[in-house]
């Protein structure tokens, strides 16, 4: 029996929708999508190495990632230490999930880490791997937002 004092701003136990979890997750795909295509753009464009594009590509996901939500409840009022922690609280597992997924995707694609820009693997790997990331990421967020973490935090704001 769950002896935690009920808070309404929270789902129930295990209520989480699949509709909420869908929209968790897109909203985390949008940040995540932006920061690695941009990260993955540059390093690709400046002819870096596989591991430093990588990790621009991983760090601006997490960046805008976490960018989105930030300003979500920044805009809803909360002082700029307490959104912190509430972006941080709602999207590091989701975030990085999907970037597990999605570059464990591209690194076994073959082909995909030595393809530039113009190639059509080169997208194909990288939004797949999202598809992917998509999948897997959804049943994450609802079975987190059912127990009142993950993006349930960031409802408490809006």
């Amino acid at each position: 029996m769950d002896h935690t004092p009920h808070h309404p701003e929270r789902h129930p136990r295990g209520t989480a929708s699949w509709g909420t979890a869908v929209k968790a997750t897109l909203h985390c795909l949008t940040g995540c999508a932006i920061g690695e295509i941009l990260g993955m753009v540059i390093g690709t464009a400046l002819a870096w190495g596989n591991v430093p594009t990588m990790v621009l590509a991983i760090g601006l996901a997490f960046l805008f990632g976490y960018s989105f939500t930030l300003f979500a409840v920044l805009r809803a009022g909360l002082g700029l230490k307490a959104a912190i922690k509430v972006a941080l609280a709602a999207d590091t597992i989701s975030i990085a999930v999907m970037e597990l997924v999605d570059n464990a995707i591209i690194a076994l694609t073959p082909g995909a880490l030595e393809a530039h820009l113009t190639d059509g693997l080169f997208w194909s790997a990288l939004l797949g791997g999202f598809a992917v990331a998509f999948v897997i990421t959804t049943p994450v967020n609802k079975w987190m937002i059912g127990r009142g973490k993950g993006h349930a935090v960031v409802h408490a704001h809006h």
